[in-house]
C-alpha cells in the first residue's frame, strides 16, 4: 500500500492549500488517515486526524483554520488549509492505518509535501 499526497507549495499569508492523499495497493479498508507535518530539528506533529466512521480531530494550531476531510470510495484524505501563517511552514505527511486483503492491520506514510507560507 502507498499512499500518495500532493498539493502543497508556496502562499502567502492569509492564503488557503488544499492537500491531497491518495492510498493505493491491496487494500481491504482504511481505518485512521491523518496529516502530520515536521519542521526541521523539530519532532513530526499530528495536525488533524479522522476515522473512517466520520470523527475527526485537531491540534489546537489548526483548529479553526484547518478541515480534514475523507472520500472513502476513493481511499483519499484531504486537508484544507484557510488563513495560514509563517509558523505553518513545514513538510506534510499523510499517514494511515489500515487493513489488507490478508486481513492485516499496517502502518504506512506518505513521501511528505512541502508548504512554504511567506509573510
Amino acid at each position: 500500500v502507498q499512499l500518495q499526497a500532493s498539493g502543497g507549495g508556496l502562499v502567502q499569508a492569509g492564503g488557503s492549500l488544499r492537500l491531497s492523499c491518495a492510498a493505493s495497493g491491496s487494500i481491504f479498508s482504511i481505518n485512521n488517515m491523518d496529516w502530520y507535518r515536521q519542521t526541521p530539528g523539530n519532532q513530526r506533529e499530528l495536525v488533524a486526524a479522522s476515522s473512517r466512521g466520520g470523527s475527526t480531530n485537531y491540534a489546537d494550531s489548526a483548529k479553526g483554520r484547518f478541515t480534514i476531510s475523507r472520500d472513502n470510495t476513493k481511499n483519499t484524505v484531504y486537508l484544507q488549509m484557510n488563513n495560514l501563517k509563517p509558523e505553518d511552514t513545514a513538510v506534510y505527511y499523510c499517514h494511515a492505518v489500515a487493513t489488507n486483503i490478508a486481513r492485516s492491520q499496517f502502518t504506512v506514510w506518505g513521501r511528505g509535501t512541502q508548504v512554504t507560507v511567506s509573510s
